[in-house]
Formats: C-alpha cells, sequence, structure tokens
C-alpha cells in the first residue's frame, strides 16, 4: 500500500504522547465525584474488619470522627454513614430506628460537630433495625407499605435533626419519597436534600454489605423481591425514577453500579438530572478477590470503573474504594 493511500484521519495521533491523552479525554476523574461510605458500630476505640470486604471495617464514633477528617483530608466531599446494630436491640417491627437517639443518629451528631463542612448521607430504611432484615414492616409474609412509610419518615426526620444534610430512602416502598419530603418539611427541613434509591434492583451483588450491616440472613428464598426492582427491567427503573423525582428527589441512584450502566445512562439522558452510581459491596468485593489473586491490577480496575461511571453519566459514585482513589488523584 502506498503511503498515498493511506487514510487522511488517523485516530492514534491524537492518543500516541500522554500529554495528548490528556487533552483529549471526554471523562475525568475528581475527588469531588466521590461519596464514601462509612459503617458504625457501638463502643469506644473499635475499628472490625469485614471478612468479604478487604480493607473495610465497622468503627466505633470516635474511630468513625477519625475516618471523616481522613475524607476531609483528601478532598472527599461526603460520606454515607450505615449502622450495624446489636442483634438484642432489633424487632420485628425495627423500633430502634424511630429512636433519635440511635447509633445513626449520635454518629451523625458526632461527626457532624466535629467536622461541619463534610456533607452526611444516612440511608432511610428499616434492615439494619429489623430482626428479619426486610426493609419494612414483614406481617404475615407480605411487606407493608404504607405501614413501613409511616416509620421511615419518622426515621428521616431524626437523621436531619441529628445534622444529617442528605436523607437517602434506599427501602423501595411506593410513594415514600413525597411522604419524606413532606415530613421533613413540616419538621422545618426545607433545605435538607433527599438522594433516593430510585433503581435500586434485587440483586445478589449485596452479600458483604449484609454481613457488614449484620442484616438479611433471615430473608429466605424470596429476597427482596417484592420491593426491588427485578434485574430483567429496564423501562420499569425510569417510571421509578420520573415518580420520585416527581415525589421531590433532589438526587437519584442507581444500584448496583456497573451492572446497571445502561439504566444509568438512560436515567441521565431522560432526565438530565444529578445522578449517582452505587459501587455496592459485591462489585468491590470482586475486584479485590481478583487483585488479591494477582489476576487484576486493583488500582487499574479501580480507576477504570470510576471512568466507566462517569461515562454512563454518573455525577458522583458511591464506592468503598474512595479514599485510595482519592489518594492516586492526590499524587
Amino acid at each position: 500500500m502506498s503511503r498515498g493511500e493511506y487514510p487522511a484521519t488517523r485516530m492514534r495521533r491524537n492518543r500516541m504522547k500522554a500529554f495528548s491523552r490528556r487533552l483529549v479525554a471526554e471523562n475525568s476523574i475528581s475527588t469531588d465525584d466521590l461519596i464514601w461510605p462509612l459503617f458504625v458500630i457501638e463502643g469506644t476505640n473499635c475499628a472490625e474488619a469485614i471478612a468479604s470486604m478487604p480493607g473495610v471495617n465497622r468503627w466505633s464514633i470516635d474511630r468513625l470522627i477519625d475516618q471523616a477528617g481522613l475524607a476531609l483530608s483528601l478532598g472527599i466531599p461526603a460520606i454515607a454513614i450505615f449502622p450495624s446494630i446489636d442483634p438484642a436491640q432489633k424487632d420485628a417491627a425495627g423500633s430502634l430506628a424511630r429512636d433519635g437517639n440511635n447509633l445513626v443518629c449520635r454518629a451523625v451528631a458526632a461527626v457532624k460537630s466535629a467536622h461541619p463542612d463534610l456533607g452526611i448521607i444516612c440511608d432511610v430504611a428499616l434492615d439494619p433495625f429489623t430482626d428479619h432484615g426486610h426493609d419494612g414492616l414483614f406481617v404475615d409474609g407480605q411487606i407493608l407499605n404504607d405501614e413501613t412509610i409511616a416509620i421511615l419518615c419518622e426515621q428521616a426526620v431524626h437523621q436531619a435533626n441529628a445534622g444529617c444534610d442528605i436523607i437517602a430512602p434506599s427501602d423501595m416502598m411506593d410513594g415514600r419519597v413525597g411522604a419524606i419530603r413532606t415530613a421533613l418539611d413540616a419538621a422545618g427541613h426545607h433545605d435538607i436534600q433527599i438522594m433516593a434509591y430510585a433503581a435500586k434492583y434485587a440483586s445478589g451483588f449485596y452479600g458483604p454489605f449484609r454481613e457488614a450491616v449484620n442484616a438479611g440472613s433471615q430473608l429466605g428464598s424470596g429476597g427482596k423481591a417484592t420491593y426491588q426492582m427485578d434485574p430483567a427491567n429496564g423501562d420499569e427503573a425510569l417510571h421509578e425514577i420520573a415518580l420520585d423525582l416527581a415525589e421531590g428527589a433532589d438526587i437519584v441512584i442507581v444500584k448496583p453500579g456497573m451492572p446497571y450502566l445502561d439504566i444509568l445512562h438512560r436515567t441521565k439522558t431522560e432526565f438530565g438530572v444529578p445522578c449517582v452510581a452505587y459501587q455496592v459491596s459485591g462489585e468491590f468485593a470482586m475486584l479485590c478477590a481478583a487483585a488479591q489473586n494477582g489476576w487484576l491490577d486493583r488500582d487499574r480496575v479501580m480507576m477504570e470503573s470510576m471512568l466507566a461511571f462517569k461515562r454512563a453519566g454518573a455525577d458522583a459514585v458511591l464506592t468503598y474504594f474512595a479514599p485510595d482513589i482519592a489518594k492516586i488523584l492526590q499524587k
């Protein structure tokens, strides 16, 4: 082939040198994209390793404050706090969720007092507090939707009173976003944001998280399929998201993350609203396990997964890799 027959457009020209690749990159990662999920337990000076999530711990409140300080020092704008409750404090109704002095509320108040500029996100659902592990009231084999919502509203107000900045309902009950918005407004919390788990699937990727919060071992074969979404469905997700936005959601979450990039992309394209991906515990555990076996380069796939979320339309990502990503970005 003569030189004149080569194409005028050579796609490799822009890839030849590092500076050029940086100039033409369509997406980039910054610490502003990160939300760091953290687990809290009772006690003092406690750090409990989570076997299925290498490098992730449950922290007592005093140690959680230190982790929040680390987040700030790394430029991470927000953390999400999840409790691991003593089984002796759980019951079928998730009664502890209605206590304004429970573990989550005390943790939020302590972190906000120590680090007022750090954003704090609180999960609103009953599964950490129920002995059966469901996200709502479970009676005669059924999840009671409206009765559950009444409790979630109380839970959300208590968390807002404690100093939470963003309420994140993860329960997938019908109508809960609008009810929580009304309850927050009635309590004077007009400026508290709602980050709705709008498309949360009944996924097999949640196992390590359920170990981390000590919940879900009693779910049985049916799991949470009557309220979380069927992995087969995509159009339904857009319907769910439209409803949550109409009810007052400020930000929407797609969960899990990488297996549902198509849903994330469709959400951003359809609605153009702030979208968050949740790189869930199973995704984290898989990448860590492969890296520990020498099958993958941990840092490389960690950063590549972040680019996938950004490319699909995520404005932010909930990820257990957050501090590791931030440290790489600081180099």
